[in-house]
């Protein structure tokens, strides 16, 4: 199996594919070559995202479930053989009684997930080992449901609010693209007779209509080219963290794509907290949440919260922090609520965020209706202007 590994030597981030057999044999791969180990994930291939994203477990659904058998009076046993009794599809009901079987042979339930780590989330199976010595087995599970609940809410206003733009967007370029590569070639043969008479612009445009009705082959093929490099770069790593490093200097998009980003992470690591896990692992737990770019950032922190830094001064200097976020952080440290700060924090931030989305798309959807018609009523204008101008010369 593939494996993406994040990893830290010196303040020197750098991110692995490692062909390893699972995530122990990927981390002393690269342990052994002298980094410290940030992170392992299973490296899914880009050729077949789409089945893959089919076929991911559903986990919070899953959740949510457990949680009414078990609030039912079910034991843990009994539920998950419950939920895979009734499960259709074939990969998801393996997962469950695999579960099962392990549970039944007396293993805890989160070393029974610990075994299939690849399916359940890190976070998921934090939160349950924290809790079920204690025989808080639902309101760990509860707890998780709230904080997936919170993190995936953002997520779908965003893509609910860019459906109509996208709508636009994608309509605009197949008109565009349609009179470009259709119509303006066809229009090129018929003018292609009247030489000087043609004005500047639209011989520059006939001119580009000639050259695709010659060379049309090899034009779609230079487009279909360019998209599927663009498609498998979007799949590289590094060429991802360089996107992101991109936003993040641009000036008022980028505070809100890194505050989008820490809001994420402090949703995660107030869920920790509040299931009992110590800061420090919590850290480890959680830096997933995080794009790679700032996982040196918060190995930095890490040293210095065990060094005796309080959080909030750890992540203050080194750049984890918002002028919000650092005031709560203050006030948990205060009240020994850092838990209930952090989720303040992120539900701060993200409310934050939804309005300037909200603000964007409503400034943002006439201006690009504006200057979609501007450039289709250009391309319509040059077209016809041969036409003009020969009515013109005739009378």
């Amino acid at each position: 199996m593939q494996f993406a590994v994040s990893a830290l030597r010196q303040l020197d981030a750098r991110h692995w594919s490692v062909e390893a057999a699972d995530a122990d044999d990927a981390r002393r791969q690269v342990e052994q070559q002298g980094w410290q180990v940030l992170s392992v994930k299973l490296q899914r291939r880009g050729l077949a995202w789409a089945r893959l994203r089919r076929d991911r477990f559903p986990l919070l659904q899953f959740s949510q479930s457990l949680l009414l058998l078990l609030q039912a009076g079910l034991s843990i046993t009994e539920a998950i053989s419950a939920l895979a009794e009734r499960e259709t599809r074939a990969d998801i009901r393996q997962v469950l009684s695999k579960l099962e079987a392990q549970i039944r042979d007396g293993q805890p339930l989160s070393v029974a997930l610990e075994r299939q780590a690849a399916v359940f989330s890190p976070l998921f199976i934090a939160g349950i080992k924290a809790n079920e010595r204690t025989g808080a087995l639902a309101e760990a599970i509860e707890r998780f449901i709230a904080y997936q609940a919170q993190a995936d809410l953002l997520r779908k206003r965003i893509v609910s609010a860019s459906i109509y733009p996208a709508m636009i967007l994608a309509v605009g370029g197949l008109v565009i693209a349609f009179l470009l590569f259709y119509v303006v070639p066809r229009f090129s043969i018929v003018f292609q007779d009247m030489g000087d008479r043609i004005p500047a612009l639209s011989r520059l445009l006939l001119d580009w209509g000639r050259f695709v009705h010659e060379h049309g082959v090899q034009v779609g093929g230079g487009v279909l080219a360019l998209v599927a490099a663009g498609a498998f770069a979007l799949t590289r790593a590094p060429v991802r963290d360089a996107l992101v490093r991109r936003v993040q200097a641009l000036p008022r998009l980028g505070e809100y794509a890194r505050t989008y980003q820490l809001a994420r992470f402090y949703r995660a690591l107030g869920m920790l907290l509040r299931s009992g896990i110590a800061i420090v692992p919590a850290l480890d737990m959680s830096i997933g949440m995080l794009p790679p770019v700032m996982h040196a950032r918060l190995a930095a922190a890490r040293r210095e919260i065990v060094e005796g830094r309080t959080l909030s001064s750890g992540f203050e200097l080194h750049g984890l922090t918002t002028a919000i976020s650092l005031r709560l952080l203050r006030v948990g440290e205060r009240t020994g609520q850092m838990g209930d700060m952090l989720e303040r924090s992120a539900r701060f931030h993200d409310e934050d965020i939804a309005q300037a989305i909200d603000w964007f798309l409503r400034v943002f959807e006439p201006l690009l209706m504006i200057v979609i018609g501007i450039v289709i009523g250009a391309v319509v204008l040059l077209m016809y202007a041969p036409i003009f101008e020969l009515a013109g010369s005739i009378q």
